[in-house]
């Protein structure tokens, strides 16, 4: 396990994501910037992420690359980030008895619902990453969500109990920061087949949608690509590779 982690609380701001940029150098590696309430919190596509104030995990991560940071990693290898960060999560979540999966890229489900969200921005230097900001969005205590959100869950509704947040989050930024140091030194084979294996809807057929028209049809997810690509199989024996926000799973 890796030293403890800093953690900096506060009770409000408007995105921690936007919190460790303005005080960017005042973060070492690996430190993290949480809130008992974010007042425009995002989560991928751009789509606003709801949690209610004081009820649930709501924090950012900061990773630098070279110097005191990781080795330094190619932007293609960006994945990397992605695969510790989510591999990470569902080792958390067995810790308190929840056994999940993760929908590509980089969500968090429950059976058929959804209990964490993520958000990472890199930064680019030439070639190279220079830092990234991992974003997470964690269900906790919460139990009733707003109407517009279709498949929620929390740690609560599935296990009855209360989480004190503080406490747990030392916990997760500690699985956190052991997973990126495990995979962004050099990677892992091992974890690269933990994370396929952990794929929602990994060897199943099931619909989804495409294309600028959102063109539906079946197909059984095979794997990933070393750079992210979701790899798909259709009916008719098709191979077809689709990055982030080129497809849409149909819940």
């Amino acid at each position: 396990m890796v030293n403890k982690v800093d953690i900096r609380w506060m009770e409000e701001t408007d995105s921690t994501q936007d919190e460790v940029r303005r005080h960017f150098s005042e973060y070492d590696n690996l430190s993290v910037a949480a809130a008992l309430l974010q007042t425009a919190g995002r989560g991928q596509r751009g789509n606003k992420w709801h949690a209610r104030g004081g009820e649930n995990l709501t924090f950012s991560m900061l990773l630098r690359f070279g110097g005191t940071g990781f080795p330094p990693l190619a932007a293609g290898g960006s994945f990397r980030i992605t695969k510790a960060a989510t591999l990470a999560m569902v080792g958390y979540l067995r810790l308190n008895g929840i056994d999940s999966l993760i929908k590509w890229p980089n969500d968090i489900y429950v059976r058929n619902k959804k209990i964490c969200g993520m958000l990472i921005e890199n930064s680019l230097e030439s070639e190279f990453i220079s830092s990234s900001i991992v974003g997470i969005g964690l269900n906790v205590n919460q139990t009733d969500f707003p109407p517009q959100l279709i498949n929620p869950v929390s740690m609560t509704l599935l296990t009855g109990k209360r989480y004190d947040l503080r406490s747990e989050l030392e916990v997760l930024a500690g699985c956190l920061a052991t997973s990126f140091g495990r995979l962004l030194p050099g990677g892992d084979p091992e974890a690269d087949a933990e994370y396929e294996s952990l794929l929602y809807r990994r060897g199943a057929f099931h619909e989804y949608s495409a294309g600028p028209d959102g063109n539906r049809f079946e197909g059984r997810i095979i794997g990933v690509t070393p750079d992210g690509l979701l790899c798909i199989e259709t009916k008719k024996g098709e191979l077809k590779k689709f990055a982030f926000k080129e497809i849409s799973y149909i819940i």
